[in-house]
C-alpha cells in the first residue's frame, strides 16, 4: 500500500484505564498514519499524564479529552468528529487494551480504498486455531450476538459484531447520525443498523485478537439482559425505513401479507381452540385448515421477505457516490469574481490598509 493512503487515514482510539497499554498500541501504529486521536474518556487511573507525554513525544498523536466518562461510543464519536474535521478520508477505530494489532490497519482499510467497501470490520473467527483460543464464554456469547446483529442490520454475512476494529470512509461517516449512536458497549452494533439504514457496503477481514490478562468491560450479564431488546428495537426501525418508508416492492407486500396471515391464522385458530375446550365439542377438520393454511402460507412469505433480506445485504460501495454528489454541488455554488458587483462581499486588496 503506497504511504500516500496511509497519510489520508486517521486512527482513533477511545482510552479509558488504558495507562499501561496506550503506549504500545500507538508505537505499532504504522508510521505512515500521520493522525491519532486518544479520546480519554474521563479516566480513574494515570491516563491523563501518559497521553500528555505521548502528545508531546509522538507529533501524530491528538489528545482529546472528555471531562465526563460518556462510553466507548461516546468516545469513539468525539473521535470520529475530530478526523473528519481534520480531513481524513479513512478512519480507523482501534482499542486502546492492546487486544487489536494495528500493523493489520492496512489490510483493514484496502477494501475501502479499492471502493468496494464503506465500512470494514475485523472478524475473530475466520481461523479456527484462533477461534480455539477464545474464551469459551466470548465465544458463546458472539455467535448468539452475531445472530441477533444479522437480524438487527441486515447483514446477514458478517460476524463478530462487538469486534472493536473497525475502518470507515469519512464521507459516509459524516451522513450518519452520530449523536444517536449508542454510547457505550452496543455501539458497534448501533453503528452497523445505521449503515444499513443507508445502504452502505460493509465487509469482514480476519484478524487475530490476543487475549491476555486484560478484563473486558463488557459484561456478559448485561449484554444478556440489554442487547436483544436494543437489537428488536433496531429491526423494526430497519425494515420500516428500508421496506416502508424509502422503498416498496414485493420483499414489502410478502412482509405485510406474511406478517397479517400468520397473526390472523393464529388467533383465529386459539380462539376456535378456546371454543372447542369450553365446549367440549372438536373442531371440524373446516376449522383446522381455516386456521392451519393462512398460517402455512405467512410462514411461506415471511420466508421470501427474509430470503430477500439476506441477498440484499451485499451491495456496491456509497462512498463514491456521496464524493460525486459533492464534487457536483461545489461545482454549482456561484463562483466568487474578483469585481464588486451588487451583493457580492467586498476583497481587501493584497497590502492595502484600512
Amino acid at each position: 500500500m503506497q504511504t500516500s493512503a496511509l497519510s489520508t487515514t486517521a486512527v482513533v482510539i477511545p482510552c479509558f484505564r488504558a495507562a499501561g497499554t496506550i503506549r504500545d498500541v500507538v508505537a505499532r501504529v504504522p508510521a505512515g498514519i500521520e493522525r491519532i486521536y486518544c479520546v480519554n474518556d474521563a479516566s480513574d487511573d494515570d491516563l491523563a499524564p501518559v497521553l500528555e507525554e505521548l502528545e508531546a513525544e509522538d507529533r501524530r498523536v491528538n489528545v482529546v479529552t472528555h471531562a465526563v466518562n460518556g462510553g466507548v461510543g461516546a468516545a469513539t464519536v468525539t473521535g470520529y468528529r475530530a478526523a473528519i474535521a481534520g480531513g481524513a478520508q479513512v478512519i480507523v477505530k482501534l482499542d486502546s487494551d492492546g487486544q487489536m494489532d494495528p500493523r493489520l490497519i492496512p489490510a483493514l482499510i484496502e477494501p475501502i480504498l479499492q471502493g468496494e467497501a464503506d465500512y470494514v470490520k475485523g472478524n475473530r473467527f475466520f481461523d479456527i486455531e484462533s477461534v480455539q483460543h477464545m474464551p469459551t464464554v466470548r465465544l458463546i456469547g458472539n455467535a448468539g450476538l452475531s445472530f441477533l446483529n444479522k437480524l438487527s442490520s441486515g447483514y446477514w454475512h458478517l460476524f463478530d459484531p462487538t469486534n472493536g476494529f473497525t475502518a470507515i470512509h469519512a464521507e459516509v461517516a459524516s451522513i450518519l447520525p452520530l449523536d444517536k449512536l449508542h454510547k457505550r458497549y452496543f455501539f458497534e452494533s448501533d453503528l452497523l443498523f445505521r449503515l444499513g439504514t443507508v445502504r452502505a457496503a460493509v465487509r469482514d477481514v480476519p484478524m487475530e485478537a490476543v487475549y491476555g490478562d486484560e478484563t473486558s468491560g463488557l459484561s456478559e450479564l448485561d449484554a444478556l439482559l440489554k442487547f436483544p431488546g436494543l437489537h428488536l428495537r433496531n429491526l423494526c426501525k430497519r425494515v420500516f425505513y428500508n421496506y416502508l418508508l424509502r422503498d416498496f416492492s414485493t420483499a414489502s407486500l410478502s412482509l405485510i401479507a406474511g406478517f397479517a396471515l400468520l397473526v390472523g391464522g393464529g388467533l383465529f385458530g386459539a380462539s376456535a381452540w378456546l371454543e372447542s375446550a369450553r365446549t367440549g365439542v372438536p373442531a371440524t377438520a373446516g376449522t383446522v385448515m381455516l386456521s392451519a393454511f393462512p398460517v402455512l402460507v405467512g410462514v411461506q412469505l415471511l420466508l421470501n421477505f427474509l430470503s430477500h433480506d439476506i441477498a440484499s445485504s451485499q451491495r456496491p460501495a456509497l462512498h463514491r457516490e456521496l464524493g460525486r454528489v459533492r464534487v457536483l454541488r461545489a461545482s454549482r455554488r456561484p463562483q466568487q469574481v474578483g469585481t464588486q458587483g451588487e451583493g457580492a462581499p467586498r476583497a481587501r486588496a493584497a497590502g492595502a490598509r484600512d
